[in-house]
């Protein structure tokens, strides 16, 4: 599975099957981990056989069951956090897809408690991703039209339609997909709306986009 199946049988997952991952997925996600952290700057942690994060009354509210892995995405306190953990999270979402497994970007209902646990002085917790292997597949989620998130100065060329497409098939919180993609030249600018994780949400579509405009056809404004 390419990158760009993966973006397309990526959907989110809350329920999990009582099964481990294999060591060689572990060995996997963490090898891709440490690049993220490498060249992120990042702090983030994968977490396994680990139930006690989703076992409260917020887990149960947000209708999450058998989650005993996740993935914690820390980071020093700064302005671009949330974005670089949607963007380094989002690579690791499909990383995970590719190798067989579910997931869900956790804003809110887990045990903050026992995840920020992991952090270090001058670093925040920004948001999780649980993993494993889903009850089922999960369901698309509906989308806006391209030009509710895209504009181009002329003609719209065929490689920022194909990131445009990428990015609406981004996960975003309460599928809210405020996020605008504008094109200048072959400079792309993004900008993310007012709601809530926003830029989280943007840094996961900017990740998308990448992927499906060719990251040689553009360079970010």
């Amino acid at each position: 599975m390419n990158l760009t199946e993966a973006m397309a049988a990526r959907h989110s997952v809350r329920q999990y099957k009582e099964k481990e991952l294999e060591p060689e997925i572990i060995r996997k996600l963490t090898e891709e981990i440490e690049a993220c952290n490498r060249e992120s700057g990042l702090h983030i942690r994968l977490i396994t056989n680990e139930p006690k994060a989703f076992e409260g009354f917020m887990a149960h509210y947000g209708k999450f069951r058998g989650v005993t892995n996740y993935i914690a995405m820390i980071g020093r306190k700064d302005d671009d956090l949330e974005e670089k953990s949607g963007y380094y999270g989002e690579r690791l979402v499909l990383k995970a897809q590719q190798l067989g497994l579910n997931t869900c970007w956790v804003a809110l209902t887990y045990s903050k408690k026992q995840a920020g646990q992991l952090t270090k002085a001058g670093e925040k917790l920004c948001i999780v991703i649980a993993l494993g292997y889903g009850e089922n597949s999960g369901q698309p989620h509906i989308s806006k039209s391209i030009d509710k998130i895209a504009v181009s100065e002329g003609e719209m060329p065929g490689w920022f339609k194909a990131g445009a497409e990428a990015a609406l098939l981004a996960p975003t919180a309460m599928n809210q997909q405020k996020f605008l993609f504008s094109l200048k030249g072959n400079e792309v600018s993004a900008k993310a709306g007012f709601g809530f994780c926003t830029k989280i949400d943007l840094g996961i579509a900017k990740y998308h986009f990448e992927i499906g405009a060719g990251k040689d056809n553009f360079r970010w404004a």
